[in-house]
């Protein structure tokens, strides 16, 4: 049996502080010492203690005195201080390049996004103009005093140990040493899958100040994600935890098999759900695009593929009734799979409208073994705006939350 760690006084209050910084986080009004002591069950004198020294380090502000308190007395509500601890989030992903900064306080600082079709790009071209958007970025935080916690960068493929590509089929990339990148390397950087990162950006408070205003998941919720692109990815968060499996390849649910004799897929299996649901095949089969043609993983034709099955043509009503028959048999798989009842619908299909969303719930529900014993729940998410970015940003910051007293300067 093997020996028990010793807990030591440094790693007891990194835990603390850890705890203390999700705490704020996930509340959606700011809490003061004393409710923050009485909510995670610390001392008084424990909490002033770790509050003090995050305010030192810009971590924490104090707001304006309340009186609202158990005995009358003022409290001193405590807050992210903006302008001081960002993360970074970077995406290289089928439809274009970019980046978010985002301060912990849960304000966005700069982004950039270059929109355009990247499948079958050069990897050093790609991460060549990377490196151009992040150098003058990077300058600019330095100059206006911000600390960057980590840096994240997501990528529509399996990564292994934060920083290898195995395959990013829709890419053409294969085996990758992501640091042999210089903007890899130079922000200290892990990558993920892109799935598993816009996953992140739908959970609130969960490295940065969750938004005050009505969210449909909450911190703790469980729910699977899935993420609707050229391929189709997915996430499962566990209360608000991602689970990643043994490799951290968990959520590749458009690579469930819903048609034996079906297309062949980049994988090299048939009749993957990607082939019918994803946006290639979606605006092949409605006659928008031939196969061969690049303009068929374009996102400009998205509009056009919503206009024609809302004005009732025929091939591109056709390829959305089989596409939703698709999705909606892998997700009452994953459903029967895994006992979730919450699911996450991103991407592409946000773009047909609630009506839709309310069919495919119900087909969902239709082919669940427990559908007399649970109820399924399909939502669109709350984070639209490239979220798989925006949670690379999340998991830059994460590093200050998960081991806070690594980045404390002044004791």
């Amino acid at each position: 049996m093997p020996a028990a760690k010793r807990i030591g006084q440094d790693d007891l209050r990194t835990h603390n502080m850890s705890v203390v910084l999700s705490t704020i986080a996930r509340s959606r009004v700011p809490m003061s010492r004393a409710a923050l002591a009485k909510s995670i069950g610390l001392t008084k004198a424990t909490m002033s203690l770790l509050t003090d020294i995050l305010l030192r380090n810009g971590v924490l502000r104090e707001l304006a005195p309340t009186t609202e308190s158990t005995y009358g007395r003022p409290a001193t509500p405590l807050a992210f201080a903006p302008g001081h601890w960002v993360g970074v989030g970077m995406q290289i992903n089928t439809d274009g390049i970019g980046y978010v900064v985002l301060d912990v306080s849960g304000d966005i600082v700069c982004s950039d996004w270059h929109e355009r079709t990247m499948v079958n790009v050069d990897p050093d071209a790609a991460f060549a103009e990377l490196d151009g958007m992040m150098r003058p970025v990077e300058r600019d935080l330095a100059e206006r005093g911000y600390r960057i916690a980590g840096s994240r960068l997501a990528l529509p493929g399996l990564v292994t140990n934060g920083d290898r590509l195995l395959v990013a089929r829709n890419f053409g990339w294969r085996d990758i040493d992501l640091n042999r990148y210089a903007v890899f390397s130079r922000l200290d950087a892990s990558a993920d899958n892109e799935a598993t990162l816009a996953a992140i950006a739908q959970i609130p408070g969960y490295a940065s100040q969750r938004a005050d205003r009505d969210w449909p998941i909450g911190p703790l919720d469980s729910f699977v994600y899935v993420s609707t692109d050229i391929g189709i990815g997915g996430a499962y968060v566990r209360e608000g935890q991602i689970v990643r499996g043994d490799h951290g390849f968990a959520g590749e649910i458009g690579h469930i098999c819903v048609d034996l004799h079906g297309s062949l897929c980049r994988c090299g299996r048939h009749g993957c759900l990607e082939t019918i649901a994803g946006r290639r095949a979606l605006t092949v089969a409605a006659g928008l695009a031939e196969d061969d043609d690049s303009a068929a993983a374009s996102t400009e034709l998205l509009p056009d593929l919503y206009a024609a099955w809302r004005g009732g043509d025929t091939k591109a009503a056709l390829a959305v009734e089989r596409a939703l028959s698709a999705l909606a048999a892998a997700l009452a798989s994953t459903v029967n799979m895994i006992d979730m009842e919450n699911i996450v619908l991103g991407g592409l299909w946000s773009g047909f409208g609630d009506g839709l969303l309310a069919d495919l719930e119900r087909r969902v529900q239709s082919q669940i073994l427990a559908r007399d014993a649970t109820r399924v729940r399909l939502m669109f998410p709350p984070v639209t705006e490239h979220p798989a970015m925006r949670g690379a940003a999340v998991m830059g910051l994460r590093r200050l939350f998960d081991d806070p007293m690594r980045f404390m300067t002044a004791d």
